[in-house]
């Protein structure tokens, strides 16, 4: 079911219905990125001009500039995570309603979700994907365990976030959490393909698209088995 739930989300990221969705997604990300690194060399600045770094030690001066090229390329992959969860709480309904419509056209479509709830949600899941990948940035130059911990980190959280916005079309957040913990080996291993993604450079670019896609033909899939169990008692920490 995952390799065609993925063959059928990479069709519809490149189809004409979904191509106008596709470029705005992509100048989301990348100016926020750009936002990035904005930021990072005003800060740079900051710092050097502030210890007198230019003046006194004109090479650190570039080799600082290098530094800071050079690590942004280090720092994306561990940033897009959390700008892909950011970028999707934009475009989930509108891109999610094409999929359901192209690819499900006999079953009733989802209902959207209010606009500033999908985005206080994904805000809320991106500062999580933000923590976590800068605690991973930590052991990127510990060999294995770095690159182990980010695609461990990201499988997860990538998995719990586009499945639940997906499945929060049909159902409460509640009911689409505890379907995701259900079907956890399923979901995860859609996480670790979006994770995956997240370390090949440009191609990265489409994982908010890709992820939506992905995750409405998982969730219909996965809705077509055997009714998932009673709901767990209220307040059971998810």
């Amino acid at each position: 079911m995952l390799i065609q739930a993925a063959l059928a989300a990479l069709r519809q990221v490149f189809s004409p219905p979904l191509r106008a969705i596709l470029w705005k997604s992509l100048a989301l990300t990348l100016g926020l990125l750009l936002l990035v690194w904005f930021g990072l060399t005003r800060l740079i600045q900051w710092f050097q001009a502030s210890h007198h770094i230019s003046a006194d030690y004109p090479f650190l001066d570039t080799l600082a500039y290098f530094l800071a090229g050079a690590g942004l390329f280090v720092a994306l992959a561990y940033i897009m995570p959390a700008v892909s969860i950011l970028v999707a709480g934009f475009f989930l309904d509108d891109a999610a309603e094409i999929v359901e419509r192209t690819d499900f056209p006999a079953e009733p479509a989802g209902q959207a979700l209010p606009l500033g709830k999908a985005i206080l949600y994904a805000v809320r899941f991106a500062g999580l994907a933000l923590l976590v990948n800068l605690a991973a940035l930590i052991l990127f130059f510990v060999p294995v365990v770095g690159l182990v911990a980010f695609f461990a980190a990201n499988a997860y959280l990538l998995s719990r976030e586009y499945f639940e916005m997906a499945a929060a079309r049909f159902r409460p957040l509640s009911e689409a959490a505890a379907m995701r913990r259900h079907y956890g080996a399923t979901t995860l291993a859609a996480g670790c393909l979006l994770a995956g993604l997240m370390v090949v450079p440009v191609v990265n670019l489409l994982t908010p698209l890709f992820g939506i896609a992905l995750m409405v033909h998982v969730h219909k899939g996965l809705s077509r088995r055997r009714p998932l169990p009673a709901p767990a008692a209220p307040g059971r920490i998810r």
